[in-house]
């Protein structure tokens, strides 16, 4: 379907309003996409993306020292992360607590994903 001058009323009027683009949608009988397209190319002012999470940051803290954890005395909620040169005797994992659904603590999670978080950064 072609927009018309009606439409693109419609359209702008839905939006102001905070409508979703399924609401706007069936509304003017046209594909989520087209709706969509149409607010880029009229360049809308934009809403916030309701499936985004908030990204809490939080300060960088060391880890605890904690003993010589080895290999095998890793559990599944402990961090995983090396700590030394895996050929010397006092080579150990850091052992703290790992933060849910990650093989490292808060500190070491910060290092592992920090150049991952940065690199999205850099793309938007």
């Amino acid at each position: 379907m072609a927009w018309t001058e009606d439409k693109i009323k419609k359209l702008k009027k839905l939006w102001t309003a905070g409508k979703a683009t399924a609401e706007i949608a069936k509304a003017l009988g046209m594909s989520k996409n087209s709706i969509i397209g149409k607010v880029h190319r009229l360049e809308l002012t934009a809403r916030p993306n309701p499936v985004k999470k908030e990204v809490k940051i939080v300060k960088k803290q060391p880890p605890k020292k904690v003993g010589l954890i080895r290999l095998i005395d890793l559990k599944i909620n402990t961090c995983r992360w090396p700590i030394g040169d895996p050929k010397d005797e006092d080579f150990h994992f850091c052992g703290e607590q790992t933060v849910t659904g990650k093989p490292y603590c808060l500190a070491h999670c910060q290092e592992a994903y920090a150049n991952m978080a940065q690199e999205a950064e850099k793309k938007k």
